[in-house]
């Protein structure tokens, strides 16, 4: 394929917990800018476009379209001017060096959402695959291929400079093999057996699994008995939990089904004390139960238990503005507002992430500021945590390269309080926050090259940049509901 695409993927695409937002303007408008430059400069160091847009090169050219667009578009007379930028020195897009000394670093990446697909090789149903081969080209791949180990290893690991990545559960169980029974695509055992064939490829502690804890869907003394179960079996970090799938219920047990406050206790009685929660991108699912609002109440009542909000509570949609006590918004502030109701400060047992919700904001500088801004001073530096919803977003990398870039501007840190985003702070996010949290001895994570190393590996493969998640609101809302019927049963 000679046109991989831009390797900033700013084009609609869902991980099918939401709907598409539609392309700004500004974006729109980056797109052009960006296509037009990369065939200037890839002509002007005589490198083929190809390899050129597989580069950092070819990054840095796209996020410095991007950021003079966003500019533009608020009448600014510099990118620096804005609220968020993305801090691209011109010779970034045409000397390899200065695009990995702004890009890249050595540093490790710790990525605590991704996921895969695997479903057993006699499987003849549904493959959720099927709606999202229109999204992009798999090549020769069959949909099974298009999903699976193999392809995230590559995506995430091999395209990619995340060092750990943690395979998060799905609310998947719509899918059943002949006999009727119910395949879950990221089992934890699908999950374990992805964690052994990294193993294979470099050694232990590359990859993390969560457990599921499915309390909402059948009685609840069964789902405890099989997140004992799934315990016993595997090496599980973490709890992850879909408040807002199936029949809703809160964490503080103030609304819907009254098994909150008995989940949380039995994670205290079995650990692991990590509880992960997906909050926000509510559009698909039960909505109310996708607010945050329980949180904070939650974390107050379990102390001894540590809640990592993904999402952050994030819809899109929502204007993303500074925080207003008085007035909060139907995103990010919710989160904010938990927390502050129920004095949990900064530093506290509760975690924000960002998968998803940085790859939506990310197309829009301002909004990026103030989210990142609000959730630092409300969560604290060491208390928010990188993770990114791969592979539906294809390779990680690009969320990575913007994160590494991004700026929030004196005018922003001034006017709300919000800290400067330093490279400590970055790193912070970027990987030690959650190496803490899990306990993750970097330093004896194996098979790892440096920088330049990476940087070839991504310019010599046959993938393009690409994205695996739906790209319209039809298709999400087809996926999930396809993927997930019980939830509609009422």
């Amino acid at each position: 394929m000679d046109d991989p695409g831009l390797p900033i993927k700013l084009g609609p695409v869902s991980n099918s917990e939401y709907d598409p937002p539609p392309t700004t303007e500004v974006v729109r408008e980056a797109v052009k800018r960006a296509r037009r430059m990369a065939e200037e400069n890839a002509r002007r160091i005589g490198m083929d476009r190809r390899r050129f847009l597989l580069s950092s090169m070819g990054a840095a050219t796209t996020l410095y379209a991007l950021a003079a667009c966003s500019s533009d578009s608020k009448g600014k007379s510099s990118a620096k001017d804005d609220g968020g930028t993305y801090d691209i020195p011109p010779d970034a897009m045409v000397d390899p060096d200065v695009a990995l000394d702004t890009l890249g670093s050595d540093q490790p990446i710790i990525d605590v959402q991704t996921h895969l697909l695997e479903y057993p090789n006699d499987y003849t149903g549904f493959h959720l695959g099927s709606i999202w081969q229109g999204a992009k080209d798999c090549g020769d791949k069959t949909l099974f291929e298009c999903f699976n180990t193999e392809t995230w290893i590559e995506e995430v690991f091999g395209r990619s400079d995340t060092t750990v990545a943690v395979l998060s559960a799905l609310p998947t169980v719509g899918a059943f093999d002949p006999q009727g029974n119910i395949i879950d695509p990221l089992s934890a055992q699908v999950m374990d057996q992805g964690r052994e064939q990294l193993t294979e490829l470099c050694g232990d502690g590359r990859v993390l699994v969560h457990g599921h804890a499915w309390v909402n869907v059948g009685e609840l003394p069964a789902a405890f008995v099989a997140m004992e179960e799934e315990l016993d079996r595997f090496p599980l970090i973490a709890w992850k939990t879909y408040t807002h799938v199936g029949d809703g219920f809160s964490l503080d047990d103030h609304m819907g089904l009254p098994i909150g406050e008995a989940y949380l206790s039995k994670v205290e009685e079995i650990g692991p004390p990590i509880v992960c929660v997906h909050k926000g991108f509510g559009s698909i699912g039960d909505a109310p139960f996708a607010d945050p609002a329980d949180i904070g109440p939650a974390a107050k009542n379990h102390p001894d238990l540590s809640f990592v909000v993904y999402h952050s509570g994030f819809e899109p949609g929502i204007p993303e503005g500074p925080y207003d006590t008085a007035a909060p918004n139907g995103g990010v502030d919710r989160l904010i507002k938990t927390l502050e109701s129920n004095n949990i400060a900064a530093g506290g047992n509760v975690y924000a992430e960002l998968g998803s919700t940085w790859k939506v904001a990310m197309g829009q500088p301002e909004a990026a500021a103030h989210i990142l801004g609000k959730l630092l001073k409300a969560v604290g530096e060491d208390r928010l945590v990188w993770g990114t919803d791969s592979i539906w977003y294809g390779s990680p990398q690009d969320q990575i390269q913007a994160f590494r870039s991004f700026k929030i501007s004196e005018e922003f840190q001034e006017t709300y309080g919000y800290p400067e985003l330093t490279d400590e702070i970055k790193h912070k996010i970027l990987w030690r926050n959650s190496a803490k949290l899990y306990n993750i001895d970097v330093a004896r994570v194996p098979c790892e090259v440096d920088a330049a190393g990476r940087e070839e590996a991504r310019m010599s493969t046959s993938l393009g940049n690409w994205t695996y998640g739906p790209q319209t609101a039809t298709a999400s809302r087809r996926q999930f509901m396809a993927d997930h019927p019980w939830a509609f049963l009422r």
